[in-house]
């Protein structure tokens, strides 16, 4: 059989009725087959659509309708036929080629299929574990099919859109020296350089930087990112970034890119019009208003400060909150005041659950108020809630009293299970909203020193520099609210969309001497800075320019593009909450020569 004589000469997907009577050769699997009275209908489908093919006894042979007879799921044929359109009131309107159908003459069998483990349509009730495994299978899917389509064109969009703003596209190594900040490296043994390790790269950070040092102006890859990191739905072990570095700009050239390409971007890709410039709120904003610095803004519901309305109440847990420097904080549910007491007490626990003592409601009524606090908080007290909260007669609000920060987060989680749980998130927006002005440091109470908020190569507040030196002098206990490294500002930022944070970046340290100093603060003195980073410090003295950059991430914006929940849904071949692959069974155990060949030794985990 000579694969020539069957090539196919149009796709399943791109018959229509003028192409009626043009006699044509489609290859393809078969989908589904019907035996009518004689008349055998199968749909031939193909990564272009599907097309219904008849199999007439009166015009092919007995041995080719006997073969299709006996045709079943996933078989691959090639057909040969003559395109009619299909008879008065049989056209199915759900195809695109439902107008027409192809009358076959020839059949060939190119490769049979063993039955399927689940079926190849638009929907599957198969676990996620079974389609992983059959991962070949599940990607015939047309859901799976449309993801991976839409994938290569936002790549492509991005692509085309950074090129006409005069980016180069320039690949960086997979192999790359360990620097263990952050996630864990995977580790890479080297043959040629025995007890040796590469790693591969968590991110191209440092060699962007290096590119900026070495004159490029505009960088930008399709970047693979490998880190050994706990996962989740949002989260696997190899992912993709639209990596960014530019010279000589400031936040706003950096924001202005990052909207160009994505208004471009949605526009090819989806026709979907978004407005920039996105919104811009710092980060003490974010959390104030919201209780998370990656907010969903398609809803209100905003966290309102209560705790000048309450100071003076005699309800103590107000009262004695605000005596202790905590807060008092409030949400205004719009028209929820007709909760049932048992809903109410599901959201009460889930508050607790996020950290919260207790949670209070308090409802405005035609004429008055009902809560369990009416009988401790005065009239006035009340009026002045509501009035800070903006509520209405059907309202409810849902109030927490605690140091600050549980009561920000809780309530910032509640905010979300309310929207969540009662359908309040208009699910046809894009809000986008970048979050900057982040803290440079935060203090981590387990290993008492100070941690990068995001990035150790970020750049602090040119005003807050001088609390960089400030905190090497300074008398107070880094656990001290007043010490001074708490209170510098970086110029890190985030692009956030509904909710999840897409893309983080910032302007970088291009000099030595604060590189090196931020890297002092985070525990790494000179010496080991010198072993972990020498070849950017070194860079750094030869003419480095003022950068930034940015990271959005490939797949969870095309996770949000296609509506998939998980970005599993639009990575060709990912792996598993445990990080294996269950197609291929990867991770696995390798040959002894290998190891040999490593010297690597196993050692038994065991006890």
């Amino acid at each position: 059989m000579e694969f020539k004589h069957l090539k196919r000469t149009r796709t399943c997907g791109e018959l229509r009725k003028k192409d009626a009577g043009k006699t044509v050769i489609l290859n393809g699997w078969v989908r589904k087959w019907r035996n009518h009275g004689g008349l055998l209908f199968i749909d031939l489908r193909d990564r272009y659509g599907i097309t219904q093919v008849v199999f007439k006894p009166d015009l092919v042979d007995e041995k080719t309708m006997n073969e299709a007879t006996h045709l079943r799921a996933e078989y691959v044929i090639s057909v040969e036929g003559e395109v009619n359109e299909r008879p008065e009131g049989m056209a199915n309107k759900d195809l695109a080629t439902g107008e027409i159908e192809v009358i076959a003459k020839k059949m060939t069998i190119l490769n049979e299929s063993k039955t399927p483990p689940f079926e190849i349509e638009e929907e599957t009730n198969a676990e996620e574990e079974l389609r992983l495994k059959y991962r070949y299978l599940d990607l015939r899917r047309p859901p799976l099919q449309e993801r991976i389509k839409i994938r290569h064109q936002a790549t492509k969009a991005v692509r085309d859109y950074l090129d006409s703003q005069g980016f180069y596209e320039i690949e960086t190594p997979l192999l790359i020296r360990s620097t263990p900040e952050g996630a864990r490296d995977f580790i890479v043994p080297s043959r040629v350089n025995p007890g040796k390790f590469y790693a591969l790269p968590q991110s191209p950070q440092l060699l962007k930087q290096i590119l900026m040092i070495s004159g490029f102006d505009k960088y930008f890859q399709i970047a693979r990112c490998l880190r050994d990191e706990d996962l989740r739905a949002d989260r696997q072990p190899e992912h993709s970034q639209i990596d960014m570095e530019m010279s000589f700009v400031t936040e706003e050239d950096v924001f202005s890119v990052v909207e160009g390409m994505m208004a471009y971007v949605f526009r090819k890709v989806l026709g979907v019009e978004l407005k920039i410039p996105f919104p811009r709120l710092k980060f003490k904003e974010v959390m104030e208003k919201f209780g998370s610095d990656k907010p969903d803004t398609r809803f209100e519901m905003e966290i309102k400060d209560l705790t000048e309305s309450v100071s003076g109440s005699e309800f103590k847990v107000f009262s004695e909150t605000a005596r202790n420097q905590g807060v008092v904080c409030g949400i205004n549910f719009k028209g929820g005041g007709k909760l049932s007491r048992k809903e109410i007490d599901q959201l009460d626990e889930f508050a607790k659950k996020s950290g919260a003592k207790g949670l209070t409601f308090l409802t405005r009524l035609s004429d008055g108020f009902k809560s369990p606090i009416t009988k401790y908080v005065n009239p006035e007290e009340l009026s002045s809630i509501a009035q800070a909260l903006n509520q209405e007669v059907g309202d409810i609000a849902f109030i927490v009293a605690d140091q600050r920060k549980v009561v920000l987060e809780s309530l910032g989680k509640l905010r979300l299970e309310i929207a969540r749980k009662y359908d309040l998130i208009d699910k046809t927006k894009w809000n986008f909203l970048w979050v900057y002005e982040f803290p440079l440091f935060e203090y981590n109470p387990e290993e008492k020193r100070f941690d990068a908020m995001h990035n150790i190569v970020t750049m602090p507040y040119q005003e807050d520099l001088e609390k960089l030196d400030l905190g090497f002098k300074s008398n107070l206990p880094s656990d001290h609210q007043d010490h001074p490294w708490r209170n510098i500002r970086a110029h890190q930022y985030d692009l956030v969309l509904n909710g999840m944070e897409i893309a983080s970046g910032g302007i970088r340290n291009h000099k030595r001497e604060l590189q090196q100093k931020v890297l002092n603060v985070l525990g790494i003195d000179d010496q080991r800075a010198e072993k972990m980073f020498g070849f950017l410090l070194k860079a750094l003295e030869f003419g480095a320019p003022p950068h930034g950059g940015i990271a959005p991430g490939l797949d969870r914006i095309v996770a949000w593009m296609t509506g998939s929940d998980s970005i599993r849904e639009v990575i060709a071949f990912p792996k598993t909450t445990a990080a294996q692959s269950l197609m291929d069974s990867a991770p696995s155990e390798v040959d002894e020569k290998q190891l040999k060949e490593l010297g690597i030794k196993i050692v038994s985990s065991k006890k």
